[in-house]
């Protein structure tokens, strides 16, 4: 199971710290992703990090403005949001493995909006 928290609104150029509490599995071996779907757009995977910590990918959308990480001691991953663009807007979900091509989520996830 995991919980995703953090989303807000936010102004173009800011910033947002998204965070996914896990539970009910062997979270500091399991790979961990983070996807997104913004209005009448199909589930778009954003990010992943491995389960140590020190590997991780980033779609080119997001590259070089997000990082992904994670406190295995606390269950949690995070996903840190810089440099927002409108187009970020989206719900973004938390996913526990790889979402490279991801499927409908069953968590709640977390939105994001972007306006000025």
């Amino acid at each position: 199971q995991v919980v995703e928290s953090g989303g807000g609104l936010a102004e173009p150029g800011g910033s947002l710290r998204l965070s996914c509490v896990a539970s009910g599995f062997p979270f500091h071996i399991s790979e961990m992703s983070w996807i997104r779907q913004a209005p009448g757009k199909k589930l778009e995977w954003v990010a992943e990090i491995n389960g140590g910590g020190y590997n991780t990918f980033y779609s080119a959308a997001v590259k070089g403005r997000f990082t992904i990480s994670r406190d295995n001691a606390k269950n949690t991953v995070y996903l840190q949001l810089n440099m927002l663009q409108i187009e970020d807007t989206a719900m973004y979900y938390c996913i526990v493995g790889r979402a490279r091509t991801p499927t409908p989520p069953s968590s709640p996830g977390t939105q994001v909006t972007v306006s000025s």
